[in-house]
């Protein structure tokens, strides 16, 4: 099972960016999808989640105005919109996927997420 994200790069405070994550060896499609991120000299925090069949999304108090979660079932994939990006936004974005269909509370944890893309991180310049 390979998780895949893309869309990463450097922009500038106040732009938009859109990750995708698509999904290779199985689907999530009786699970769960979302987002996570790590800045810098921080811990790993959740960003966004939701069950592929409905339920949530579940997000992030302070993210929650400005980052949201959808999927493409057709393509198997999923994304990460950001919008209004702050300095502080800076960090690796993870994709994570779970066949499991994760309570709200599960989601926000990293341990309950069997499946992780790789990481891409995004730079936002002030």
């Amino acid at each position: 099972v390979q998780l895949q994200a893309s869309g990463g790069g450097l922009v500038q405070a106040g732009d938009s960016l859109r990750f995708s994550c698509s999904v290779s060896g199985r689907t999530f499609s009786n699970g769960a999808v979302g987002w996570f991120r790590q800045a810098p000299g921080k811990e790993r925090e959740f960003v966004t989640g939701m069950r592929w069949r409905g339920g949530g999304p579940y997000s992030s108090r302070s993210l929650k105005d400005r980052f949201s979660i959808s999927r493409d079932s057709a393509k198997n994939t999923w994304y990460l919109q950001m919008n209004r990006l702050k300095p502080e936004d800076t960090a690796v974005y993870y994709c994570v996927g779970d066949v499991s269909s994760l309570i709200m509370s599960s989601m926000f944890s990293a341990e309950s997420w069997h499946y992780w893309g790789q990481g891409t991180k995004v730079t936002v310049s002030s």
